[in-house]
């Protein structure tokens, strides 16, 4: 991969980073408290609302983290080594993570009563993504391993 695309990436990384940070600082307990006031039934759930964003868009900065670190890696010609695996599983558990809090906010939402059907349709649709990209990971961890000992046992031989 050529350096200038790496350079792009990791600054893209970087902008995101900062504007999820400043969404978790400024956008989540505005919104919060802002549908606590429109929503008095619910109001209760403010703080677990904000809990529940933050740590949402946490696991979305770890998974950036990671990506910057694997990008690293390329940089370094050294991808396929084992140092790639424990980042490739910290972002599996970041989504799969993440996925668990779309689902514990769906039920928490349904229990109160308060859904609607574009609330619902984007929560389910929010699992359905994140099992699918924890499924994806999965498999791209399984051919990094392989890769990995391919490119292990062909430093052996020559």
């Amino acid at each position: 991969m050529q350096r200038s695309t790496i350079v792009i990436l990791k600054g893209l990384i970087g902008v995101l980073l900062a504007m999820i940070l400043a969404c978790q600082i400024f956008v989540v307990p505005l919104v919060a408290e802002q549908s606590a006031w429109r929503y008095h039934q619910i109001a209760y759930l403010q703080v677990p609302g904000i809990v529940i964003g933050i740590l949402f868009l946490a696991c979305v900065q770890v998974v950036l983290i990671c990506v910057w670190r694997l990008l690293s890696l390329v940089r370094e010609d050294a991808i396929f080594t084992q140092p790639t695996v424990p980042e490739v599983d910290v972002s599996l558990w970041a989504v799969a993570f993440a996925t668990l809090l779309v689902a514990v906010t769906l039920v928490t939402l349904t229990a109160s009563g308060v859904m609607n059907g574009s609330i619902t349709l984007l929560c389910v649709l929010g699992i359905v993504v994140g099992a699918g990209l924890s499924l994806l990971i999965v498999v791209l961890r399984g051919l990094l391993r392989k890769a990995t000992q391919l490119e292990h046992d062909l430093s052996e031989v020559v």
